[in-house]
């Protein structure tokens, strides 16, 4: 159980990616997070022109995209995007505009689509903001560091995002030594994956590796099991029994949840570590153990020692060397590595053709992912983090066998909660400057705040202005109102304008052929959400 934020006191730990002397250079960046050809997933884009005071250009046939310390790479060369360019551009006071031209590639921010200019600050690009390009291309703008080293062993671990790079780093570096190892992170970010990474990379990986949950143990078993137990030692014991400690000999030894380990337990595993050797429970002879001891916890070490449930000397002894796990929501840009990572491991213990992670014959077929979902993947918060993304990849393939594309069932999406990252702005000018007096600096300056009302205050002219500006999005109306997002439908509700879940099923017909199927006619007709019009068109059997 985690007691609160995690502490960093500790001899050696990864810190969070920042801009300022010493650290990484940071220049804005996009990541290729879903793609019909799905192998090209994760290589991204420097815009270190951005930086300068000069405008970036992306079509379908230039520029190049590259995996993280590669040289070769290629354009997005998707034949439903447009060979016009969407314009990068350094805005006022360090922010990052978006520009889109009347008939070029449509691109969507928060299910809205993007007409003229979108703005970008701070608090959006160190999130990272999904764009959805012609409903085919998902792609993360974001920061990056300017500076990555050439290919490298995944020791088992998907993704490039600087934090886990740094963590195949700190594996590399301690992995050949005898010292114990804490690693530290929220539940769900892969602490068994880098134990075991760790041990494999060492010395001792012809040897075993034994992993214990100390919170899977009951309280008064935890001796013995760690230690043994001699015959007789307390009722039950009815023969000898080897603890883990032996069974790990010349080996690892995984203890995960240490922080969950009884008090006294903690001062009988100091003593092993300090003198190599272990006690049996009923015996007073010790033996020796040659064991390499890895630990790991989600909980706060140092508020336990101050409340007195963890020894602190027993915490120095764990933390020779200590490796920090970022959580997902620090490492965005590999969530669609992830994905489809996870996604194929499924279909094959399905035994389910994996032709769907192929890219398809026809340009416009919909991605077995849409576009619209991964997006909302990598929005999502993830209090889960890795662990929650691998459960929910595994009920997505699940649910939509023998459909042609993945389905988010309304179960799911309210595991995926609210979206967290936010979404930038549109720009009241759309016009692309030619060129920028303010460069866009290493770490760029803070948003201009919407500032937060109350959601009696929207007048009907107010809210129907801010929907239209907006193109009928709700979400976005909402940011642009500086209300609450669920606060808008009750608003819509009040002033009786329709969303698309409204409009009956004859209405939707009538309008998709009078409109030939144009679906962007639709929603200026209607007057709704154009993604949730293009879910009830799905759902009528309507082919658009």
């Amino acid at each position: 159980m985690r007691d609160g934020p995690l502490e960093d006191q500790s001899t050696f730990s990864i810190p969070k990616v920042r801009s300022g002397e010493g650290a990484p250079r940071l220049v804005p960046a996009l990541t290729l997070i879903s793609h019909p050809a799905t192998h090209r997933v994760g290589e991204r884009l420097l815009m270190e022109e951005l930086l300068g005071g000069a405008k970036v250009e992306l079509s379908r046939m230039a520029p190049e995209f590259l995996r993280a310390g590669e040289t070769q790479g290629g354009p997005l060369a998707n034949g439903c995007l447009s060979r016009k360019p969407i314009v990068f551009a350094p805005g006022e006071g360090g922010r990052i505009q978006l520009f889109v031209e009347e008939g070029g590639t449509r691109v969507v921010v928060g299910g809205a689509p993007v007409v003229g200019g979108w703005e970008f600050g701070r608090e959006e690009l160190s999130a990272g903001i999904p764009l959805e390009l012609a409903d085919r291309v998902v792609l993360l703008l974001h920061m990056a560091e300017s500076e990555a080293n050439g290919p490298q062993d995944s020791l088992g671990m998907v993704g490039q995002s600087p934090g886990i790079r740094r963590v195949r780093e700190h594996i590399r570096q301690v992995a050949g030594l005898q010292e114990s190892v804490l690693i530290r992170g929220e539940t769900g970010t892969g602490k068994e994956l880098v134990a075991q990474a760790i041990h494999d990379n060492s010395p001792r990986r012809q040897a075993r590796f034994v992993d214990v949950n100390m919170a899977a143990i009951p309280r008064e078993l935890a001796e013995a099991e760690l230690f043994g137990v001699r015959r007789g030692a307390f009722s039950g014991a009815v023969r000898e029994r080897d603890g883990r400690f032996r069974v790990a000999q010349g080996g690892t030894l995984f203890l995960d949840e240490v922080g969950e380990m009884p008090p006294e337990v903690q001062v009988k595993l100091l003593r092993v570590l300090e003198q190599k050797e272990v006690y049996p429970v009923g015996s007073d002879l010790p033996v020796p153990t040659d064991v390499r001891l890895v630990a790991a916890t989600d909980a706060n070490l140092e508020a336990q020692s101050r409340e007195g449930r963890f020894k602190e000397p027993l915490k120095y002894r764990l933390a020779k060397y200590e490796i920090r796990l970022p959580p997902l929501r620090e490492r965005r840009e590999d969530i669609g590595l992830l994905f489809f990572h996870f996604a194929r491991q499924v279909l094959v213990e399905l035994g389910d053709d994996t032709r769907c992670l192929e890219e398809p014959r026809d340009p416009r077929a919909e991605p077995w992912l849409p576009s619209s979902l991964a997006a909302r993947l990598v929005r999502a918060p993830w209090p889960g983090n890795i662990r929650q993304l691998h459960n929910l990849t595994r009920q997505l393939v699940i649910a939509s066998r023998g459909k042609p594309h993945l389905r988010l069932e309304p179960t799911l999406e309210q595991e995926l909660g609210p979206p967290a990252t936010p979404l930038g702005r549109p720009l009241r000018s759309m016009q692309v400057p030619d060129s920028q007096a303010t460069p866009v600096p290493g770490s760029p300056a803070e948003p201009r705040a919407v500032p937060r009302r109350r959601p009696a205050d929207i007048s009907e002219q107010e809210l129907f202005a801010a929907l239209e500006a907006c193109f009928w999005e709700p979400r976005a109306a909402a940011e642009r109102l500086g209300i609450a997002r669920p606060s808008i439908y009750d608003q819509m509700a009040r002033w009786k304008i329709r969303t698309a879940g409204d409009l009956p099923s004859q209405e939707i017909i009538d309008c998709f052929h009078a409109c030939q199927g144009d679906l962007d006619a639709m929603v200026a007709r209607l007057k709704v959400s154009r993604q949730a019009l293009q879910r009830r068109v799905r759902e009528l059997g309507l082919n658009n």
